[in-house]
């Protein structure tokens, strides 16, 4: 019999201190609730917060809907994450061709965005560092992960 690989989905955004640790710590605790076997992990396209936490205003919107973000720390996306995760999900349009920037020649992992998969209607996730609405983008961030790691649980979303 042969195990089936758990699931590697790799969030990014910007600076990977707002939006993809978020996405990181709901699809952790998402994949719990629901019994999903998947790893996830978090980075950003610049390298500005590399080993920071995320913002103390993400962590806040995060706690008060109960995930804890403040183990977390910031790290840049590189090459080889292409070959460590199976999907790599883009926080908004910018991100995703960045990473297409350090893809790997051959590589053809996967890279979408977060909210197509949910019902917003949006394809990009607003960053909340600049513009705010740090609770309306976690709400966002939920919805679309939920139906991502639906999709997940049937086998990756490729």
């Amino acid at each position: 019999m042969t195990r089936k690989r758990t699931p590697r989905i790799l969030f990014v955004c910007l600076g990977n201190i707002c939006r993809s640790p978020t996405a990181e710590g709901v699809a952790r605790v998402q994949a719990e609730k629901a019994g999903i076997d998947v790893v996830v992990d978090g980075a950003g396209t610049g390298a500005w917060h590399i080993g920071e936490p995320p913002d103390r205003r993400m962590q806040a919107a995060a706690r008060a809907a109960g995930y804890d973000l403040s183990a977390l720390r910031a790290r840049r996306s590189v090459p080889a994450d292409f070959e460590r995760f199976d999907l790599i999900i883009a926080m908004d349009e910018e991100n995703r061709r960045e990473l297409e920037q350090i893809r790997p020649a051959g590589n053809d992992t996967p890279v979408r965005l977060l909210l197509p998969y949910g019902s917003s209607g949006r394809r990009d996730v607003p960053d909340p560092y600049y513009e705010g609405g740090f609770d309306a983008v976690l709400r966002m961030i939920e919805e679309a992960t939920e139906a991502l790691l639906d999709e997940v649980a049937g086998g990756l979303a490729t």
